[in-house]
Parts: structure tokens; C-alpha cells; sequence
């Protein structure tokens, strides 16, 4: 059975919550996560292709990547507050193509590990606002979520059998 994606938004909060569990160990999760060469596979949704600009995956450091379709470019950018492997990424997220700036997003992924080879994600993105945070819901941003799960499940599946037979 594969795993599912939930996404939580309460009525009247700025926050929403993401959590999804995964086939592999909380340090191939992560890795995932820190890596570009892996992020740029799975990150967004299938009828979008992703080109990493910066990435500096470290306390302080900086990220710009863009999504494009059909010739259209959607830029993402942010701030790394902390990076501990293999437990929990905290940083800021942003999307350039809003009329005006400072609608920030915080961010705080925390990586579990289940036992066995498995794992489960559990995000957290506080929003500057309850409109702010209905907009990206409205956006689209659940499908995204889901379909760049399920590249990271068949992306994940093949490190680990890598990993194993090597």
C-alpha cells in the first residue's frame, strides 16, 4: 500500500502541517532533502521541470530554485536556520513571483524514524498571514506536495537498493 500525503489546514490559522511517511530510513530522507542532485528530481510536480540556482544547505546559507512550464518560470527562494542531520531542517521559503516582497514562510521539517527502514516527515510552514496561507492552499500546492512524494518514494526505493547491494 502506498503511503499517503496529508496535509492539514485549519480554518483560521496561519500554519499548515504536512506529514508522510516513507519506505526508507530518516537519513535517506534527509539526504534528500540537503542534496540538490537529489532535491532537483523529485521536488514539485510532475509537469514541472525544476533547475537549482543556488543551494547552500548549511546554517545561514541560502537556496534559489526555478520551476518551469511551457516556457513559464516560478522562482523559490529562501534562508537555511538550521541544518541537523538527520533530524530537522528550519529555514524560510518565498516565492518571487508575488506583486510585492515579505510574504515569508517558515518552515520546520522534523525527521522521524519509524523503525525498520522506514521513516515519516512531519512539516510545519507558518505564514505571515491566514490569507497568505489560504492562497497557497488555493495555489494548487497539495498536488504538488503529493506528486513530488511519490517521485521521492521511486527516487528513495532506488538509493536504497543501491545502498544495499553495494
Amino acid at each position: 500500500m502506498p503511503n499517503k500525503t496529508t496535509v492539514t489546514a485549519e480554518p483560521g490559522k496561519q500554519e499548515l502541517f504536512i506529514i508522510r511517511e516513507f519506505n526508507a530510513p530518516r537519513e535517506l530522507v534527509f539526504k534528500a532533502y540537503t542534496d540538490p542532485d537529489l532535491y532537483v528530481q523529485w521536488a514539485g510536480p510532475n509537469d514541472l521541470t525544476m533547475t537549482i540556482d543556488k543551494w547552500d544547505c548549511r546554517e545561514g546559507g541560502s537556496y534559489r530554485f526555478t520551476h518551469e512550464r511551457d516556457g513559464h518560470k516560478y522562482a523559490f527562494f529562501g534562508v537555511n536556520h538550521e541544518v541537523l542531520a538527520p533530524e530537522r531542517l528550519i529555514g524560510t521559503f518565498e516565492f518571487d513571483g508575488l506583486p510585492e516582497r515579505g510574504h515569508v514562510i517558515l518552515g520546520t521539517t522534523k525527521f522521524e524514524d519509524l523503525g525498520g527502514g522506514r521513516s515519516r516527515l512531519v512539516h510545519q510552514s507558518v505564514f505571515q498571514s491566514v490569507a497568505d496561507r489560504d492562497g497557497m492552499v488555493q495555489s494548487g500546492m497539495e498536488r504538488g506536495v503529493t506528486e513530488g512524494y511519490e517521485k521521492l518514494d521511486s527516487l528513495l526505493e532506488s538509493l536504497n537498493s543501491n545502498s544495499q547491494t553495494a
